[in-house]
């Protein structure tokens, strides 16, 4: 199990949308996280501008975040919120991660 950290910049002005959109976060979606092994997944609001999310990959997040990349919920999901979200991903596709540096077990 891989536990990833990361972090993304929202458009000004668009925080109280992206609550809102995820107050109402669609069942199907839910589902195809879980299938993808993701959970404990949590997203924390750092500013109006800056979400981190904090989510365990089994096996690992390239494997997971690689069986989501075509699934019907989460391509129209990450559609629905290019008008929110300025960037998730680097220029190689990667997730603005965070390397872990120490865990409590």
């Amino acid at each position: 199990m891989e536990r990833l950290c990361f972090a993304m910049e929202l458009r000004p002005g668009s925080i109280d949308e992206y609550i809102r959109r995820h107050d109402e976060i669609w069942p199907e979606l839910v589902a195809e996280l879980k299938e993808a092994g993701l959970s404990n997944y949590t997203l924390f609001r750092d500013s109006d501008e800056r979400i981190v999310g904090y989510v365990e990959c089994e096996p690992d997040a390239k494997t997971c975040f690689g069986s989501l990349a075509n699934a019907e919920a989460n391509v129209r999901w990450s559609a629905w919120f290019e008008d929110i979200i300025v960037s998730l991903t680097d220029d190689d596709g990667n997730m603005h991660s965070m390397p872990a540096l120490w865990h409590l077990t």
